[in-house]
């Protein structure tokens, strides 16, 4: 894999035509466009900080294991194990997330040419049929991978360009800068002001995940050490610059806010009132090629977590998971979908499921990200820094990205909607503790014979010794 493929990696996990398009209509219910502009800025911000920390481990440990094998190697075998079910539980949120997401847009689209009205059930048989075709892409190789991941950078940038710019010359009514930048909206049942814009900014922190994908691709790409943590930084940086131009867009393209909000997919909404049917469904298929390939790269990226997991023996059934076949985890690709597939199985009964599906892929994932982190602060003098490194700025960076992540984790624990029923419960606190737990108690059956991980030049020097023994 390339430079440009192993950040395109990241940069189509990210993928702003996924994130901002799916999250569109919480974001309208929590703070509306002022919290979804300034908030996509401020938390850009900080996730480049999160970022510039994670990137500069990366260097110094590029493997597919990524989070955890360097929390393993800053802070010992317990840090590495819970920072993997961490990164595990983040990963298969991504997917969850992505895939539904495109599964709603797939039936906006089949909606607006057929006539089909979208129900719980066939948006879960759409988003099944979604899982699938990512497993069955996956299964082709990492060439295929880093092909489409390539490709998928372009289509993102030639997407936004296309939406934003159809957006802007073709309706005769766009809403002012004042209601763009400053208008509020809160549907939440909360009361208070500054609680509903903290929430709201879920759209934007689960947009800004999923760039780890360069450290879990780096032992397939070259020159993994510079590569990686360019990839990391370059993917943040082209999404947040690209993702405040497509919400802006579609912000003021809006022309009826109670009705786009009222709309199964609101930016859907959004194409069809301003720009009518036809150019809403083809805008509407761009919008879905994106967001295949956002999962399919996310789907790498969780299948060779579990591949390393596996192979130090850290998941149950490891011996099965950490199969190669034609120098693909197949085994871990089936069970990264089939995971994803479980975890969105109460959106049969719950509307406001996804929600928690996204805050399940923060809050799992987003530690993941701040514990090397935090580990490389703490030892910092046993830290040997890699070629790509922040120098005297490494420490005061750090900071700052585990303090932002460990408000965010706290943050998306807590209700978005009220009053709290079982349709409108946050579960993500639930699934969280339900790793945690299910991690802790596999700890003491695998703690004997979990592995030290180690790096892939060791694991080679170990394959050669064998030989020539």
């Amino acid at each position: 894999m390339t430079a440009f493929g192993n950040a395109g990696a990241s940069f189509t996990v990210i993928s702003i035509l996924s994130g901002c398009m799916t999250m569109y209509g919480f974001g309208m219910a929590t703070g509306g466009p002022a919290v979804m502009m300034w908030g996509w800025v401020a938390v850009g911000f900080m996730v480049l900080f999160v970022g510039a920390g994670l990137a500069e481990v990366t260097s110094a440990y590029p493997t597919s294991g990524a989070l955890y094998f360097m929390a393993h190697k800053l802070g010992g075998r317990r840090w590495g194990w819970y920072t993997g079910w961490l990164n595990l539980l983040g990963l298969v949120g991504a997917i969850a997330g992505i895939d539904y997401g495109c599964a709603q847009f797939v039936a906006a689209f089949l909606n607006l040419q057929f006539g089909f009205a979208a129900s719980p059930t066939y948006t879960f048989v759409i988003f099944l049929a979604v899982l699938l075709l990512h497993a069955v892409l996956n299964l082709q190789g990492v060439r295929l991978v880093s092909v489409l991941n390539v490709v998928s950078v372009w289509w993102h940038l030639a997407g936004v360009a296309v939406i934003v710019g159809a957006l802007a010359l073709v309706p005769s009514h766009h809403q002012s800068a004042s209601f763009v930048f400053t208008e509020f909206v809160n549907d939440t049942g909360f009361g208070s002001t500054w609680y509903v814009a903290l929430i709201g900014l879920l759209l934007a922190q689960y947009t800004f995940s999923g760039y780890d994908a360069s450290a879990h691709l780096s032992e397939e790409t070259t020159n993994a050490q510079v590569a990686a943590p360019r990839g990391i930084l370059r993917a943040i940086v082209w999404s947040w610059g690209a993702g405040f131009v497509l919400l802006a867009g579609l912000t003021f393209a809006i022309q009826d806010y109670t009705a786009v909000q009222g709309a199964a997919v609101p930016p859907a909404q959004i194409f069809q009132d301003a720009l009518g049917a036809g150019a809403a469904k083809a805008l509407l298929l761009l919008v879905v090629v994106a967001q295949l390939f956002c999962g399919n790269a996310g789907t790498a990226a969780a299948s060779r977590m579990i591949f390393a997991f596996s192979r130090d023996r850290a998941l149950p059934g490891w011996q099965h998971w950490q199969r190669v076949k034609n120098g693909t985890p197949r085994a871990a690709v089936w069970l990264s979908v089939t995971a994803a597939a479980v975890l969105v199985l109460p959106s049969l009964y719950s509307p406001t499921a996804y929600g928690a599906v996204t805050a399940i892929n923060v809050i799992g994932i987003t530690p993941a990200y701040a514990i090397p982190i935090f580990l490389r602060i703490k030892n910092r003098r046993r830290f040997t820094a890699g070629p790509w490194n922040l120098g005297r700025w490494g420490v005061p960076v750090g900071v700052v990205a585990v303090v932002w992540v460990a408000f965010v984790t706290i943050l998306f624990c807590l209700p978005q909607h009220y009053p709290i029923t079982a349709g409108t419960f946050n579960y993500a606190p639930i699934a969280l503790v339900a790793v945690l737990s299910v991690s802790t108690l596999w700890w003491w059956f695998a703690k004997r014979t979990y592995t030290v991980p180690t790096a892939p030049v060791d694991r080679d020097l170990e394959d050669l010794e064998r030989q020539v023994i």
